[in-house]
């Protein structure tokens, strides 16, 4: 194993911790997959964040071969068909925050109800139809809702967020949580009123110009 090789592995073992240390996920039931060479890495299934090492992760080509001592997340699915689809993603970040799983257990979308939604790509931050888990009709739900966006929701499932570099995935994951808290607060007291499109595209040209670095996603 080269050192560029542990490095990557022990970046997912880390952002599993992180994920419920941030209080975005519970148990075991998210994910992560960094791209590494002719495939990429990703955490193991069912097994306790706190007790994984480097050799746990497991690799994955392209053509979904498996080589590692441990089976891959039973939702290696729509990680590996996002990243073949989406070649400027280089890490996806699945789990499931309460306030985004509630959101879309609703089957509802986060509509532009605070400018900072346009971190996700666009005026919303969509719903994927529900499909059972692990499942390549999951996966084909998931890669629609990502369609020009960063991240999404997946119905009565949870959140996925995909960024350039894991800190990026992880800081995305964290602020669509953020967002769909304070969706369903806002929800309490009635419809909140939504920003415009044009206003939105102008919140994205803005956050072009400044750039989003990976320094300041992981601050």
């Amino acid at each position: 194993m080269t050192v560029s090789d542990l490095e990557a592995r022990q970046a997912i073992i880390d952002a599993c911790l992180e994920m419920n240390a941030l209080g975005i996920n519970q148990g075991t039931s998210g994910n992560v997959s960094l791209r590494h060479g002719e495939g990429m890495l990703i955490s193991p299934t069912s097994t306790p964040y706190e007790t994984l090492v480097p050799e746990d992760i497991v690799f994955m080509a392209w053509d979904g071969e498996v080589d590692g001592r441990l089976p891959p997340s039973s939702e290696w699915r729509f990680h590996l068909d996002i990243m073949k689809a989406r070649p400027e993603v280089n890490a996806v970040v699945h789990a499931h925050p309460t306030y985004c799983t509630i959101i879309a257990i609703m089957g509802r979308k986060i509509p532009a109800i605070h400018y900072m939604v346009a971190v996700a790509g666009g005026n919303d931050i969509r719903c994927a139809p529900y499909a059972t888990f692990g499942t390549a009709e999951l996966s084909a739900h998931a890669v629609e809702a990502l369609r020009d966006r960063k991240a999404c929701l997946l119905a009565q499932h949870g959140m996925i967020a995909v960024g350039s570099s894991l800190s990026q995935a992880m800081w995305l994951a964290v602020e669509v949580e953020t967002l769909a808290r304070q969706y369903h607060g806002a929800l309490q007291i009635g419809e909140p009123p939504i920003l415009s499109e044009e206003e939105i595209e102008n919140v994205i040209k803005r956050m072009a110009s400044y750039g989003l670095r990976d320094k300041e996603a992981a601050a």
